[in-house]
């Protein structure tokens, strides 16, 4: 396999989605040599069949405002690939969603699952609708009509769906509930669900808590106590609330927030209590970050990114390539010695080629994000057996977890030089997993 080969036929076949070809790019490169140790995938052409999702599809959702407008939206389900498990990933509630964000989602789901040690295939889907400004009622009706298309396609043994942006506990229940309605069945098809309906402990928590925990096993091998450590953390939701609780848990320090106007920059520290009032602002409230600045009377700075910012470690925990190179140039030279990704491919290639070149830190999300669908994971475990495991059990099984993963990117990406290049060690030992499932089952 040569990767320049493999991804021009991809950008000729899938023109116009770059996302798509900038995932499929940096696990190609990753993989290369070793794929290359094996002539019988390169025979099977094993590669371009990981490439191309098992199938998609795509419909239009019809729904009525609170004034009986009728609005119109695009629906979208990516099976990537069930090799190891059932499709698992979340559903995306945003403007900006289009096919090549969520084949790059559902392509890097597919390695991230691998990574858990967890029986779950690769999957993502949502629509362009945006729950922001919304009322609770359109977003019932929405997620119902979105689910009227999209139940014959799920199931626990076929695809299991989550949440991601826009997609939080309230949507999930409205998703799961209709969707029991036209499934006639109460199983565990929904991931994220409520605690009175199946949820788990711990799985709010989960993504921001395990990348906190995949940042502590890199910060061991460099012998660095995270207990003062000023943290850069991104983003105000569900990922970037629990980032920071679990910070300041440890005695680290996060300084920083943001959304989509812009960031807040607080130099004496978020606290439990500020911490609080950002949950009540975002979850009940909806409102925006600039609020904090009000309230607390810090710096606000408006359409930017705190990657200007000093710091010790950066947590990007927003969106896709929110970090470009420029960013990451800045982020070392203001003393950032770890990044550790709460968010999918927050960082583009340039800013990955500048984090590694100054051998700092780097975990990628596909790793370091990977508590969230761990639990994604023991959630679907629980509602198998029909029982509800205690948060200390859950939170203890995410810590291994991670752990693993931790290990597993060492073993497969420590250069001769002993650094770790965590972007290499995730996405062969994620890879290796998957190939040999699909060999094993035979070309289908």
């Amino acid at each position: 396999m040569k990767s320049e080969q493999v991804l021009s036929e991809l950008k000729r076949r899938f023109p116009n989605e770059s996302e798509y070809h900038q995932a499929v790019q940096e696990v190609l490169e990753s993989i290369e040599d070793v794929y290359n140790q094996h002539p019988e995938f390169e025979k099977a052409n094993l590669i371009e069949r990981l490439c191309i999702p098992d199938r998609i599809f795509s419909f239009r959702i019809t729904w009525v405002d609170d004034k009986g407008n009728t609005h119109t939206n695009m629906g979208y389900r990516v099976q990537h690939c069930n090799a190891i498990g059932p499709y698992k990933g979340g559903l995306r509630l945003h403007a900006s969603v289009n096919l090549s964000i969520l084949k790059f989602l559902a392509f890097e789901q597919t390695f991230k699952n691998s990574l858990t040690t967890l029986p779950m295939g690769g999957g993502k889907g949502g629509s362009d609708f945006s729950p922001k400004g919304k009322s609770n009622a359109e977003i019932m009706r929405f997620c119902q009509a979105f689910m009227t298309e999209l139940w014959r396609h799920i199931g626990p043994d076929t695809d299991v769906p989550a949440g991601d942006i826009g997609v939080g506990g309230r949507e999930v229940g409205y998703l799961f509930g209709m969707y029991k309605k036209l499934a006639r069945e109460f199983t565990g098809t929904f991931t994220g669900k409520g605690l009175t309906f199946g949820g788990s402990l711990i799985r709010p928590e989960a993504t921001g808590y395990g990348n906190v925990y995949f940042l502590l096993e890199m910060l061991k091998t460099k012998n660095i106590d995270i207990k003062g450590k000023k943290c850069l953390v991104s983003g105000s939701g569900n990922v970037a609330q629990y980032t920071c609780e679990k910070l300041i848990e440890l005695g680290a320090i996060p300084v920083s927030l943001s959304d989509s106007n812009g960031y807040i920059y607080d130099p004496e520290g978020i606290t439990t209590e500020k911490l609080e009032y950002v949950k009540e602002l975002k979850e009940l409230y909806r409102g925006r970050i600039s609020e904090y600045a009000e309230t607390y009377g810090c710096k606000y700075v408006p359409n930017a990114r705190p990657w200007s910012e000093k710091g010790d470690i950066a947590l990007p925990s927003a969106t896709q390539n929110e970090i470009n190179g420029e960013d990451a140039k800045k982020l070392v030279e203001n003393g950032i010695f770890a990044v550790s990704e709460g968010a999918n491919m927050p960082s583009t290639p340039e800013a990955i080629e500048a984090f590694q070149q100054a051998k700092i830190l780097y975990a990628p999300g596909k790793a370091a994000n990977a508590g969230g669908v761990s639990v994604s994971g023991l959630e679907m475990t629980q509602n198998s057996e029909r029982l509800s495991w205690a948060a200390e059990e859950v939170d203890n099984k995410l810590k291994w977890i991670m752990q693993n993963i931790h290990e597993n990117c060492v073993k497969y990406g420590t250069e001769a030089d002993g650094y770790v290049n965590y972007v290499k060690g995730a996405n062969i030992a994620g890879f290796m997993k998957v190939a040999k499932a699909v060999m094993a089952q035979g070309i289908i």
